[in-house]
């Protein structure tokens, strides 16, 4: 469907920044704007599993490696 625009090394830390930030959502037993802030994570770690990033497609930056 999208292009992928995102490298391995892009991806791997935007999932386990996303899944962190989720994680400690979860763990967190707080209140307010900034307990649900955390939920945030949910965009790093979907566009680190689906490999695009809506914001690299607007301004046309790629991470991928170059096809030789």
């Amino acid at each position: 469907m999208f292009k992928t625009n995102v490298g391995s090394v892009d991806r791997i830390l935007r999932v386990v920044v996303g899944a962190a930030l989720l994680l400690w959502f979860l763990l967190d037993q707080g209140t307010g704007f900034w307990h649900f802030a955390k939920l945030i994570g949910l965009v790093p770690l979907l566009t680190g599993v689906f490999g695009t990033c809506p914001a690299y497609t607007l301004l046309g930056v790629s991470t991928c490696e170059m096809k030789r």
